[in-house]
């Protein structure tokens, strides 16, 4: 009979770490912890923490409810007593007071003394952020496809919807996709763009380029607020045919279509046209695997001349303040969608190094929770 291995000593961390959790899986300690003065503010704390991880789906579904129903548009207007959101909402008396009220709870809403309901700062905030209402909107296919989370994370849980919304995230039927497949997927990407554009612009002084390229652009939101920071720059967008054709009508509209040119292509098939002294990937690494990721970016450094410029803008793992984002939620938005993942800069930074990149450095932007900037230069030695 085979004899096992010792096990390695554990490290004094380890000890701690296995003390600890004992300690804090105790029922009784448990008990002493929520009355003793001293640890009773940090018990209370867990508590509600627990809680809220546990009730998190309930409260995105007030959420949902509550842009679904137009709530906050209305309320956009000015406070309204229940019994007049009643009828605004289509909604029966004690179920709109039911909704109000858990708004209000989630700093939604608050409520005025003479009991008329008016929006709290969350609420004003997602009027005046349109495409954040877009996504929650968005997100009834994630809770879909988050209905049965192991399967999820075994495989077994079959096509997804993300991964229908999301087509190009099969690699096999890129070149499959029309006109009406790419529709829903790119006005969503446009809406979610305008919201970070102004940050990375501000950021990152374009003017400072001759002709800028954005792949995957989408239908050209971010290069359409790049046109109005430098006008004197030359815009190109390259993404996959329909999407591009959508691109260059939203350029026509814009009055850009003498110095924006929207380019049909695939990266995966074809080389990225070249021209441009700067390229941008604005929140595109992140829905691909890095086999994809190694291929977009050696075609990104050959499309550049020499020591042209790389913009990358990203959610990052690691960030922070914001690890639940780029980890849980992109961690798991990205598994149903069934391509990509957050990385960490050290691993974004490796990755451009290797496809041939020098000089990476992060550019600080207002909010980095939503994305940070990168940025890399083309090795005039690398071939």
């Amino acid at each position: 009979m085979a004899h096992k291995a010792p096990a390695p000593p554990r490290s004094w961390r380890e000890r701690w770490l296995a003390f600890r959790t004992r300690t804090i899986a105790n029922p009784a300690f448990q008990r002493w912890a929520a009355s003793f003065p001293l640890t009773r503010r940090i018990a209370r704390r867990n508590t509600r923490a627990l809680f809220d991880l546990c009730a998190g789906f309930v409260y995105s579904q007030v959420l949902f409810a509550c842009v679904r129903l137009d709530l906050f548009t209305i309320l956009s207007e000015g406070p309204l007593a229940p019994e007049a959101l009643a009828g605004r909402l289509r909604l029966p008396p004690e179920r709109t007071l039911r909704l109000l009220k858990a708004a209000t709870s989630l700093d939604l809403l608050t409520v005025l003394p003479d009991g008329r309901f008016a929006l709290a700062d969350l609420g004003a905030a997602l009027v005046g952020n349109p495409s954040i209402a877009a996504m929650i909107d968005h997100h009834s296919m994630l809770y879909e496809d988050l209905s049965d989370p192991v399967a999820l994370l075994r495989g077994e849980s079959g096509p997804t919807r993300l991964g229908g919304y999301w087509p190009y995230a099969d690699r096999t039927k890129a070149d499959l996709i029309g006109e009406g497949g790419v529709a829903a997927y790119s006005a969503l990407m446009a809406a979610s763009q305008a919201l970070i554009a102004e940050d990375i612009l501000d950021a990152y002084p374009v003017a400072r380029h001759r002709c800028l390229m954005d792949v995957g652009g989408g239908e050209g939101a971010f290069l359409r607020a790049a046109a109005a920071r430098a006008p004197a720059l030359s815009l190109q967008l390259f993404d996959l045919p329909p999407v591009a054709e959508r691109a260059a009508r939203r350029f026509a509209e814009a009055g850009l279509a003498s110095r924006a040119a929207a380019l049909g292509g695939s990266f995966l098939d074809d080389p990225l046209p070249t021209g441009a002294d700067a390229i941008s990937l604005v929140r595109v690494v992140h829905d691909h695997d890095d086999e994809v990721v190694r291929l977009l970016l050696r075609r990104v450094h050959d499309a550049l001349p020499s020591e042209g410029t790389l913009i990358l803008a990203e959610p990052m793992s690691g960030t922070d303040g914001a690890k639940p984002i780029a980890d849980a939620y992109f961690g798991f938005y990205l598994l149903a969608m069934g391509s990509g993942r957050c990385r960490s800069l050290p691993e974004l930074s490796r990755l451009l190094s290797e496809a041939g990149f020098v000089g990476v450095r992060e550019v600080a932007t207002r909010r980095p929770l939503l994305t940070r900037l990168v940025t890399a230069h083309r090795d005039p030695s690398h071939t």
